[in-house]
Order: structure tokens, then sequence, then C-alpha cells
């Protein structure tokens, strides 16, 4: 199958990023990769396009240039381009409480929160505690009440830890609340987004994309981990596995959703999850990057909005040390941006979302690169991934 793989690479590198493409050859040859596609644009232009590896591991379909591939985490920085893009039209000002705009929400000791708060991994609502089923999550008003009712773990600003599931759900009735239309934040990125973009980028897959045009996920099991513990940060991978912890609170409400083979499901794929469960193409997640790498002038991205996702996050008071992850993390409006464990990046400008398996999308707007690659089969890494790693590291050397 590798052999094969090999031979299905497809797409193009521009003059100068050769060695690009060379690495994308490498992850089958030497990385173990299955499939996989890796965009880059530079000064808003396509400058690496790639495809290739099986999609199905099952059918041993390959990667064609029309594959879209679930994506995990990566989703949340899709989703809060729609956030940014509703900053920009004045619908909400990143220091106003959120529940200025979304009363409800100051249950439970959360009156104070303000949405740069919430949207930085601050105001302690990571893990959920009532019990959310599949016909729960079909309901944007069944899911905004759960997540108003829902108590912080920790006193708001206080502390952070990675809402790897919550945050989305956050983000979405925040955007429902403020927007004349009343849009979730899946149809919200799609009018406001996708579309002046022509994206193919789904928050929510539609009933009408073909199941065969989906990378399906080659999932790792749980007990991998614990053979894995050098890839991950220890305390990530103890929490994971102990049901008492937050950590694990955090993923496991729907259990669902909290396991990689579950967005095989398409149950789970047409669900709007703004934190887990988009589906797209890599390169138009390069292009969307690209645009806010560039001035945003497509989508009417101020100046403001700009500089808001440009500028160094603001740390909760007691420190950088993520509760959930086990390790020190810097958060800022719905992105993760350069910390010492996961350098990215020109330099403090840039932002962009990892997702769990591989997966990596970022704006830098110093470079004016928008880069994105997603794999189907599931690596143990939180971030920098080898196989992503070195076709980032790849592009930079080629800008040198």
């Amino acid at each position: 199958m590798a052999a094969a793989a090999r031979l299905h690479v497809q797409g193009m590198v521009a003059p100068g990023f050769e060695s690009v493409r060379e690495e994308f050859d490498r992850n089958f040859t030497e990385r173990g990769e299955l499939g996989a596609a890796c965009a880059v644009y530079y000064r808003g232009k396509p400058v690496v396009d790639l495809w290739g590896g099986i999609r199905n591991k099952l059918t041993g379909d390959l990667w064609e240039e029309d594959t879209l591939v679930p994506v995990f985490s990566s989703t949340k920085g899709m989703a809060s381009m729609g956030v940014a893009v509703a900053h920009s039209r004045g619908l909400f000002d990143y220091d106003e409480r959120v529940a200025t705009y979304w009363p409800e929400f100051a249950q439970a000791g959360k009156a104070n929160v303000t949405v740069r708060q919430l949207l930085s991994h601050q105001a302690g609502v990571c893990a959920i505690d009532e019990k959310l089923d599949l016909p729960i999550l079909q309901d944007p008003d069944r899911v905004a009440a759960a997540m108003a009712r829902q108590k912080p773990a920790w006193e708001p600003g206080t502390r952070h830890g990675y809402h790897g599931i919550s945050l989305g759900w956050y983000e979405s009735e925040l955007v429902r609340r403020v927007d004349p239309q009343h849009r979730t934040i899946g149809k919200y990125f799609q009018d406001e987004v996708a579309r002046p973009l022509g994206l193919e980028f789904y928050i929510g897959l539609p009933a009408d994309i073909p199941q065969a045009r989906v990378a399906r996920i080659d999932p790792y099991k749980k007990w991998q981990l614990l053979f894995n513990m050098d890839k991950m940060p220890r305390p990530f991978v103890m929490g994971f596995l102990n049901p008492r912890s937050i950590t694990y609170r955090t993923f496991a409400n729907p259990k669902i959703i909290g396991e990689p083979a579950g967005y095989n499901d398409r149950r789970v794929q047409s669900l709007e999850l703004p934190a887990s469960s988009g589906i797209g193409s890599v390169r138009d997640m390069a292009k969307a990057y690209s645009e806010f790498a560039t001035g945003g002038a497509n989508l009417g991205l101020t100046q403001a909005t700009l500089n808001a996702l440009k500028q160094p996050a603001t740390p909760p008071r007691d420190g950088l040390l993520d509760v959930v992850l086990g390790v020190e993390t810097i958060f800022s409006l719905g992105y993760a941006k350069p910390f010492p464990d996961f350098r990215f990046g020109l330099n403090e400008d840039t932002f962009g979302t990892p997702g769990a398996g591989g997966s990596f999308c970022f704006a830098d707007p110093a470079a004016q690169i928008g880069f994105a690659y997603a794999p189907n089969k599931t690596g143990f890494y939180l971030w920098d991934d080898p196989r992503e790693k070195n076709l980032r590291d790849a592009v930079y050397r080629c800008l040198a």
C-alpha cells in the first residue's frame, strides 16, 4: 500500500518550493503516511497544492483532488474566522461581558466572563457536566441552555485549560445572539466566509455531499496512547485515561465525539460541532488563512480585528499551565499562538489551530503565508507531528 500511495502523490509546487514536495513524498516513504493533503498560499497566491495516498483504508480508494477530510480541532480556527468577521461587523466587543449579549450565560458564576476570556479558554467551562447526546446536539436551543447552566471548573480568568469540544458551542451561541439573522456559527461561516472566498469547508456536512468524497479516518486506540507517551505530554495522557480528571471530562461528553473513530459516523459529520466536526478541502483551508494573512479585504475585515488576532495573548492571572493539556500553552480569540513547546511562523503575530491526529492550519501575517495540512491516519502528537512539521519547516526554508 505504501508504494501505491507514493505513486499517487499529485499536485503542484511553484518554482522554489520543490523541497516541500520532497518532504511530502517522504511522509509516505519514511513516516507512515496513509493519505493527506498540504497546501500553501504565499502573498495571496497558491504555491503548494499536494495530495496523495489512500483516502479510505477499507476500500483502498485513492485521495483525489476534490477529497474532503475531517480535521478535528483545526475546525476551531475556521469557526473563529466567522467570529472574527462578526467582530469586524461591529456585532460585539472582545472585552465586553458575554452576558451582555447572552444574558443566560451569567448563570453559575459566569456573569463577569468577557468574550476575550471565553475565546481564550479561560472561562473554566471546558467540561460539560450535563449529559449530551446526538438529539440534543441537533438542537441549538438545548445546547445553549446546557452551556449557560455550566459551572466553571475554576474562577474565570485565573487559569486556562483547553476547551477541546465546548469552545465551539460557546462561539456558536455568541454569534447566534449578536447576528441579526440569528444564524449558528456553521451557517454564519458558510454565508460570510466560505461563500465570499469560494471555499468548500463545512461545519456540519450537508446531506448532498457523497460519502465517497470524504476521507475515512484511520484512528488510534486509547490503549495505544500508553505506548506513545513520548509523543504527547505525559500529564495529558494520564488525564485522558483517568475518568475522574478534568482532561477526561473535557473530551468524554458525549463519548462518540471524544474519540477519533466517531468522526467517521455520518451522524457526527452532519452535526455543527464548531470545535471538532469540520470537514473540507485542505487547499481551501490554506486559502482562508491566506485571506487573514494578507489583510482580509475580500471579507471586509477591519484593521482592529486583524490587530486583535495578531497581538500577544492576554494570559490568565495564575500563569500559562494548561490544566487540561498539562503543559504551558497560549490561546487568543479562538486560536493557538506560538508558545515555548510549539513555535510556528516568523513571529508572535502568527495564529492557527492544530487538530487531533496531526492536522494544522495557520496564518502568518509577517510572511504572508496561509498554510494547511491534514491527514486521515491519526498520529499521537498534540502538535508538531513530524509529517506536518517537516512540511512547514520546508516552506520556511524555501522563503529564506
